[in-house]
């Protein structure tokens, strides 16, 4: 079964540090384009950062300079660095992978990020 489990969320102050991980199924890690995706209460899910299969990056213009999407291939898992966070990055991150050629992606379970002082 596909599996992706993330961790690493929490309750940081303005100006603060976290970093997610998530750990995804060997099958398919190595031909997904990744993503980091957040979702705030009354707003619509956007994607933070992006790491395709070949290695290419893109970023949301409101992340660009603090945060920074990686991979460890031989851990099977993807990483979103976020610093200087602000109050606007609080939301529940998912991450996202979708295998090349095929018609189904999968999502984490969701880690809660809360920027509060």
């Amino acid at each position: 079964q596909v599996q992706l489990v993330e961790s690493g969320g929490g309750l940081v102050q303005p100006g603060g540090s976290l970093r997610l991980s998530c750990k995804v199924s060997r099958t398919i890690f190595s031909i997904s384009d990744m993503g980091w995706y957040r979702q705030a209460p009354g707003k619509q899910r956007e994607l933070v950062a992006g790491m395709s299969a070949g290695g290419s990056t893109n970023y949301a213009d409101s992340v660009k300079g603090r945060f920074t999407i990686s991979r460890d291939n031989a851990k099977n898992t993807v990483y979103l660095q976020m610093n200087s966070l602000k109050p606007e990055d609080t939301a529940v991150y998912y991450c996202n992978a979708d295998p090349l050629g095929s018609p189904y992606d999968y999502w984490g379970q969701g880690t809660q990020v809360t920027v509060s002082s």
